[in-house]
C-alpha cells in the first residue's frame, strides 16, 4: 500500500513537472526598442555622443548609431537590460515607460 501512495505520488510530481516546466521553457519575447531616441540630460552629459540615436533591432542585438555619426552595437541581456561595446561601453535599463538609463548618467527617451 506505501509503495503504491510513492508511485501515485512520484507519477503526480513528474506530470505536474513536464506540464508547468515546458511553459516557464519558453524565452520570453524581445522588448521592441527600435526607433529613434533623444538623450537628456541636455547638453553636457550627451555631447561627447550626440543628442539623438537612431536604434534599430534584430532579436536581441541592437545597433545604435548617433546623430554624430558614431555607431555601437549592443545586445539584450533581459527584457529590461542591455550592455553597448564602443564607443560607449555601458549597460542600460530599460524603464517601464520604455526610456533607456544608463550607467554613464544620461535617460534616452524614445521620439
Amino acid at each position: 500500500m506505501r509503495q503504491a501512495s510513492l508511485f501515485v505520488l512520484t507519477t503526480a510530481m513528474l506530470t505536474a513537472s513536464s506540464v508547468f516546466g515546458g511553459a516557464n521553457a519558453q524565452p520570453a519575447a524581445a522588448a521592441n526598442l527600435a526607433g529613434t531616441y533623444r538623450c537628456a540630460p541636455e547638453p553636457s552629459s550627451c555631447q561627447n555622443s550626440g543628442q539623438s540615436f537612431t536604434v534599430t533591432q534584430s532579436g536581441n542585438n541592437l545597433d545604435m548609431k548617433s546623430n554624430d555619426g558614431d555607431f555601437g552595437q549592443a545586445k539584450l541581456t533581459s527584457n529590461t537590460s542591455m550592455s553597448v561595446g564602443g564607443p560607449w561601453n555601458m549597460v542600460g535599463v530599460v524603464l517601464a515607460d520604455g526610456r533607456i538609463k544608463w550607467s554613464n548618467g544620461t535617460v534616452w527617451s524614445k521620439q
